[in-house]
């Protein structure tokens, strides 16, 4: 049923008083005063998005209680030089669109919080791996993005590093690993199987840079049945 002229011509009165300059204010007030706003706007949001990056607001949920024991066992809470590492600095990225990013899929957080996905310790372990795998991958596709904001190979000066620590950093470098290549415990305990699952993440992460070499190729008038071939070999 169409809307009734009284109806049509009501929004339209109301559209038009709304977008319409108030005859008894003047442009610098409105220009000022939508300045403010926009500061007091832009402030409050940083706010709160700086608070939902304190350890304070990541462990106020009791499921992460778990997390938080075995966070304050590791290096990355006590260590020699001092310097700790919290939640954030290793789950939420810095730069800003990845930020926002992270933001909005931890939204499914708050979903299974209240839905008690992982409530009580069996529960914990029985998702324990899953969602280990579900950082793993994110970590992976993205070069331990966050674990190189204060670790990066640039900087390390092998020669102070223990025997082992020093091989391994530049079999790393020589190979094109990545830190999580190697230190998927570094924060939480591991799972049994977690060496299998690792490489299930990475083999599909391999996959699915596979059709993108071959459309390049392909796009470069390559025969796909030769790239294949080399990839091959």
């Amino acid at each position: 049923m169409a809307d009734s002229p009284e109806k049509g011509g009501l929004i339209r009165r109301i559209w038009t008083w709304f977008w319409t300059p108030a005859a008894m204010l003047s442009t610098g007030f409105l220009l000022i005063a939508g300045f403010l706003a926009g500061i007091l706007f832009w402030g409050g949001f940083h706010w709160t998005l700086e608070l939902t990056n304190t350890e304070e607001f990541c462990v106020s949920c009791h499921t992460m209680e778990t997390n938080l024991g075995e966070y304050r066992e590791t290096v990355h809470y006590n260590n020699h030089s001092g310097v700790r590492a919290i939640c954030s600095d290793c789950h939420v990225p810095d730069e800003w669109n990845h930020k926002i990013k992270a933001k909005i899929m931890a939204v499914k957080d708050v979903y299974h919080e209240l839905a008690g996905t992982i409530s009580t310790p069996e529960k914990y372990e029985d998702h324990r791996l899953s969602m280990a795998s579900a950082v793993w991958k994110k970590m992976k596709a993205s070069d331990s993005r966050e674990c190189r904001n204060c670790h990066n190979f640039d900087y390390m000066d092998f020669t102070i590093q223990e025997t082992r620590a020093a091989s391994e950093h530049q079999r790393a470098i020589d190979n094109d690993m990545t830190c999580i290549d190697c230190h998927q415990g570094i924060a939480h305990s591991l799972p049994p199987g977690y060496l299998e699952k690792y490489q299930d993440v990475t083999e599909a992460l391999n996959a699915q840079s596979v059709p993108k070499a071959h459309q390049q190729a392909a796009a470069d008038g390559a025969d796909i049945r030769s790239f294949l071939t080399t990839r091959t070999d």
